[in-house]
């Protein structure tokens, strides 16, 4: 028989481990592709891990319940045919191409052969395919550059067995409806449980260390160690947000710039449009959608602020995409993405993060709700801070910290001479890698954004 491991997956970046909550199955069921095998949850979300292959459950490896590595497996799958053992997405590219081989004929024609034998995901837009779709690729003749353009409709955009078949029957019915032409912009980026884990970056030494030290377990317990002191462990989510902010410490040599915004204008709009906006659009009109806009706009107009640097190199992100820091009820923090923040009106960013951030206080959040992010604003108004200067999410470059809205005494130009008067002022913090981001482009980037806010005309 041909068995298939299926491995912890990598639900998000920083996370290492993942705890199965649920078994949608158990051994002797039989399961076609894009069943749901289990629930998992992480330090960031929960999720329904599905099957990338079909066939008979013939070994479950841990229980409910149980906190597992990624990359680890957990189950097996017997998918029939020979007696070899095919790995999950989650494993290595060497290990997944002898299992899609054995799945191939051995008189497969040289076209056949020049799609790969296996793929597992090597950058943000490659796919990877399960051995059935290979097969079925290698038998009709359709070769790497042509599979690349199918469009999936299985687990997060995945080709799935029903998609290539429909393909394979369309083109041989004379081709109606084949030709599909990819998106002129690249697909946003996507965590899967088909997903192998994304190259080593130039800064491994340190994601490395962290990632170890999440993995040991404290010898602190709760229990006083000196009069007066009581010791308590850090939960699984304490301890990755530790390990995320020392390594992005390490990673990025950290420069903060500050400005004061003058937030009248939109004040004033916000009190006069908020209750319309409720009834029309059926959620609260806070300040943030306008900030998310102002910095997607930002972004559009500084795209060397929306990059990410591997080693010598630096990553042009094509996508503009937000996240927005949700402070959990169990005091932990998450990061929502807004995706396409850039191509949405003030409505849409509303919206959008009003849903991301309810999901995230629930903890709903689905990986893609949180993966992909480009840039991060972090809203210390919310506790009445005036302003900070906030750790970058790495990979990003830049963190924008958005301070409380106050009522201030302010010098104001008018026709008749230099007045004071009653103004709403708040603080924007800018924190970025000054390994790509100098002093000019910071400044340049944080004034866009305060200029586009004092100039609300909505």
């Amino acid at each position: 028989m041909s068995r298939f491991e299926i491995k912890m997956p990598k639900l998000g970046e920083s996370i290492t481990e993942g705890t199965i909550v649920s078994w949608s199955v158990q051994v002797g069921d039989v399961i076609k592709e894009d069943d749901v095998l289990f629930e998992v949850n992480t330090a960031k979300v929960s999720a329904e891990i599905p099957s990338p292959v079909e066939g008979k459950i013939v070994e479950i490896l841990f229980q409910e319940g149980d906190t597992v590595a990624v990359g680890t497996v957990v189950a097996v799958v017997d998918m029939g045919g020979d007696d070899e053992v095919s790995e999950s997405p989650a494993g290595t590219a060497e290990s997944t191409k002898v299992a899609a081989a054995d799945n191939v004929a051995s008189d497969a024609s040289a076209a056949a052969r020049e799609l790969p034998e296996a793929q597992a995901a090597k950058s943000e837009d490659e796919r990877w395919y399960s051995p059935v779709v290979l097969q079925l690729a290698r038998e009709a003749r359709i070769l790497q550059e042509e599979l690349d353009k199918i469009p999936g409709t299985g687990y997060q955009g995945r080709l799935s067995k029903k998609d290539i078949k429909r393909y394979i029957i369309r083109k041989q019915n004379g081709g109606a409806g084949v030709a599909v032409a990819k998106p002129d912009v690249t697909p946003a980026p996507k965590v899967s449980a088909a997903a192998a884990p994304k190259p080593v970056s130039a800064v491994s030494p340190v994601q490395g260390t962290s990632a170890s030290v999440a993995s040991r377990p404290s010898s602190a317990t709760a229990t006083s160690s000196a009069e007066g002191i009581e010791v308590k462990e850090m939960d699984r989510v304490r301890r990755m947000i530790a390990d995320h902010m020392v390594m992005s410490k390490h990673t990025s040599p950290h420069v903060t710039t500050l400005v004061e915004v003058d937030m009248t204008k939109l004040v004033k709009w916000r009190e006069k449009n908020k209750e319309a906006f409720l009834k029309r659009e059926g959620v609260k009109l806070t300040y943030m959608p306008a900030i998310t806009e102002a910095t997607a706009k930002a972004l559009v107009a500084y795209p060397q602020v929306n990059v990410s640097v591997e080693g010598y190199n630096i990553l042009f992100k094509k996508h503009i995409n937000v996240g927005i820091a949700v402070s959990q009820n169990d005091g932990n923090l998450i990061v929502p993405v807004v995706r396409d923040a850039d191509r949405l009106n003030l409505s849409g960013l509303a919206i959008a993060i009003d849903g991301l951030a309810a999901k995230a206080r629930v903890n709903k959040l689905t990986p893609d709700d949180i993966a992909g992010g480009t840039f991060t604003i972090t809203n210390f108004g919310t506790f009445k801070s005036l302003f900070g200067t906030p750790i970058i999410n790495q990979p990003q470059v830049a963190i924008l910290g958005v301070g409380v809205i106050e009522k201030k005494p302010a010098v104001m130009e008018t026709p008749e001479g230099d007045v004071i008067a009653i103004r709403h002022k708040m603080y924007l913090s800018l924190s970025y890698d000054h390994r790509v981001v100098d002093g000019s482009l910071g400044g340049n980037f944080l004034y866009f954004i305060k200029n586009y806010l004092e100039n609300w005309n909505e």
